[in-house]
């Protein structure tokens, strides 16, 4: 949180390495924490929070001190179970024989897509990412917006039939049921049958919307490809 710089001891020239300015700032990720309260005993907050107080009034010799008390009671712990035969297991790291090492259980190596991830959060020591899940709301707006216009049309179908109901219709009522411009075959419209009809397609002001949709869409999936090709 404060500037660094970087100290040239032959001729006392001193050169600013880092500094983060309230731009720097304003751009870094919100952090979200458990509460002090919440937290269970070996969680590293809680654990360490005598080490860190020390470092924090800066008495080292304190500091030193309280890591020490910890770490011994980890090494007696480990002790015990091994008298007692007690297998130690993990709940979120797995051991690799081959390299002989720890590796979260979880870990999520992708790389962060600003246009999908909107925050990534700690819960029960497992870390998740928030998405907004773009192509989801796609399917679903371009599914309602399809339905939306299969129900107009199908209200406008039966309104025409009504008009079409009388059993001796006069030559006033032929001309009001000519002048209705949905043909027979709409009595008996399904959702299928909107595909003959036309009524598939988007309105004007939807269809713009969905283009406009699918192109983001697009993008997000060309710049995911491109961040995973870097990745590797």
């Amino acid at each position: 949180d404060g500037e660094v710089h970087i100290n040239e001891l032959k001729n006392g020239n001193a050169e600013m390495f880092w500094n983060p300015t309230s731009e720097v700032r304003r751009q870094r990720l919100k952090r979200h924490i458990v509460l002090f309260e919440e937290q269970t005993d070996f969680e590293s907050e809680r654990l360490w929070q005598h080490v860190t107080s020390a470092i924090n009034k800066g008495d080292q010799h304190k500091a030193t001190q309280e890591k020490f008390v910890l770490e011994e009671e980890q090494r007696n712990a480990s002790r015990e179970r091994r008298e007692n035969g007690t297998e130690w297991k993990p709940l979120l790291f797995r051991h690799n024989a081959t390299t002989n090492e720890w590796h979260y259980k979880y870990e999520d190596l992708r790389p962060w897509d600003p246009l999908n991830d909107i925050a990534q959060f700690e819960k029960n020591g497992i870390l998740q990412t928030m998405e907004r899940h773009l192509s989801t709301r796609m399917s679903n707006y371009e599914t309602t917006c399809i339905n939306n216009q299969i129900t107009r049309h199908k209200r406008s179908a039966k309104d025409c039939r009504r008009r079409k109901a009388s059993d001796q219709p006069s030559n006033h009522s032929q001309n009001t049921e000519s002048s209705c411009s949905t043909p027979e075959s709409v009595q008996e419209l399904s959702d299928d049958d909107g595909k003959y009809l036309g009524f598939e397609s988007l309105c004007a002001q939807c269809g713009k919307e969905m283009n406009h949709l699918k192109e983001i869409h697009s993008a997000v999936l060309s710049l995911q490809r491109a961040q995973q090709d870097i990745h590797r």
